[in-house]
């Protein structure tokens, strides 16, 4: 947390004043922290356009790192990642890293899943800035959600892998805790996933439709505790956000997920992201030399935290 105490000779913005301070404050994440009550203007959460004056007292809540983002290190964004991919296994064709919920696979801030995978291949020297090939994603998760990811090492990694997952000869399985009990405890989810642009969510619809497509969804019953359940899910299909929307459709959505999941429930337990994990990842049966030591082979991310707390009945 950073404590500014307001030193300025005329009524100003709050934004504009918080943008002089730090550049790398944008209009994007001042929004976004304002919106995660990560700015208090004299104890309190106001409106970006309010006026501060001398003496004014502005609590940030806000990472270093993002407030010191201007005084990155020229040159390419890896570079300013927070620190090296947390490696599950490593191999001369492909990296496969756990995700921590919250991180961005891509995009355009400096500190992504991406960006940590090629610091860490740098630091083991097997990749620099100007190669001609950059390691590049096989396949991707949600920001809130943790767990595995395959990175690429090579074009022909590359492009095997990403047609392996289209085919979906990659098996994925994830574990999950859910907001209610489904019934019954093991069973096959089916219908069509139908995506709604304008709102950035997904819907389960019983009957084919424009534009929807066929999903399939696992799931069995590992533990309960109170309201919650553990689950191990696998995904047979694999379409944007399937699992969240499945489970939701059901009346089980994910403990932490703010778009389908119940929020009153997430405030009490306090989850800022859906507990929702890639745990699993099961490699298909490769028939080229270079990629057959990988056939049949099981990787797994360490469980997360909440798996125990189920367990133990901690979280319910």
């Amino acid at each position: 947390m950073k404590i500014l105490k307001v030193k300025c000779l005329a009524p100003t913005r709050l934004d504009n004043y918080l943008t002089q301070q730090f550049p790398a404050l944008t209009p994007g994440r001042l929004n976004k922290a304002l919106r995660e009550n990560k700015i208090k203007l004299n104890g309190k959460k106001q409106p970006l356009s309010t006026r501060v004056m001398a003496g004014d007292e502005i609590k940030l809540f806000i990472l270093d790192e993002v407030l010191d983002a201007d005084r990155r290190v020229e040159g390419p964004a890896w570079k300013n990642a927070r620190g090296p991919a947390q490696v599950v296994y490593d191999c001369p064709q492909i990296v496969i890293v756990n995700k921590p919920a919250g991180l961005a696979v891509d995009g355009p801030e400096d500190d992504t899943l991406l960006n940590r995978t090629l610091l860490y291949l740098n630091q083991q020297g097997e990749y620099k800035e100007n190669d001609l090939y950059t390691p590049a994603l096989c396949h991707r998760l949600d920001t809130g959600t943790s767990g595995l990811v395959i990175v690429a090492k090579t074009p022909e990694a590359e492009e095997l892998f990403l047609a392996a997952i289209k085919n979906r000869d990659v098996k994925k399985t994830y574990l999950c805790v859910t907001f209610g009990r489904p019934t019954p405890p093991d069973g096959t989810l089916g219908g069509y996933l139908l995506k709604d642009a304008d709102r950035g969510i997904v819907k389960i619809v019983e009957e084919k439709q424009p534009g929807a497509k066929e999903v399939e969804t696992r799931y069995e019953t590992i533990a309960v505790s109170g309201r919650l359940a553990l689950l191990k899910v696998q995904l047979i299909t694999g379409r944007t956000h399937q699992i969240r929307a499945h489970m939701a459709s059901i009346g089980c959505p994910i403990l932490g997920d703010s778009k389908y999941g119940n929020n009153t429930a997430n405030r009490e337990l306090k989850l800022k992201y859906q507990a929702l994990c890639a745990w699993e990842l099961t490699m298909p049966r490769f028939n080229q030399p270079d990629f057959e030591f990988l056939s049949g082979k099981t990787f797994r991310a360490p469980k997360p935290w909440y798996y125990s707390q189920v367990l133990d009945g901690t979280l319910k």
